[in-house]
């Protein structure tokens, strides 16, 4: 322990942030070959449950910038996996929905991505499995609920 400071090895914010840069470095390797980034999935994913969202909706589910999701965007668009109309239809938000190859594309990689969870829980019993969902789900409402 640093003096002063926290003890990585029984830290569980720090042991958070490890699990998450792990399933995101896990995510990445299976994504690659078809193409995509972390975010690029997330944010076909997210198209696919909630379509119409705005650049500014799909920055904040994806957690990344505006700035980001709008290149991004752009980049999705031109391949083909996204569609935007030319004005807005009320205000400023261009909704963004997925193309029939934008849902085949994400089909694929939601593959992928289930087999990194699979294999994520695969030491975990049901139990274990139910318990950590709980924990994660309190702790998070517990942060953005102060």
């Amino acid at each position: 322990m640093s003096q002063g400071g926290i003890d990585l090895q029984t830290s569980l914010g720090y042991l958070l942030k490890e699990a998450a840069t792990a399933l995101r470095t896990a995510m990445g390797e299976v994504l690659r070959p078809l193409g995509m980034t972390v975010t690029h999935y997330s944010c076909l994913e997210l198209l696919a449950q909630r379509p119409g969202l705005s650049n500014s909706e799909l920055a904040r589910g994806a957690f990344v910038t505006r700035q980001s999701m709008n290149v991004l965007l752009q980049t999705l668009e031109q391949k083909g996996d996204v569609t935007r109309p030319a004005q807005a239809p009320i205000g400023r938000a261009l909704p963004t929905r997925l193309t029939t190859q934008g849902r085949q594309n994400l089909e694929r990689a939601s593959a992928a991505v289930r087999a990194v969870e699979v294999r994520m829980l695969s030491g975990m019993t049901a139990d274990d499995q139910s318990a950590a969902f709980t924990s994660l789900r309190s702790m998070i409402d517990s942060l953005r609920n102060d």
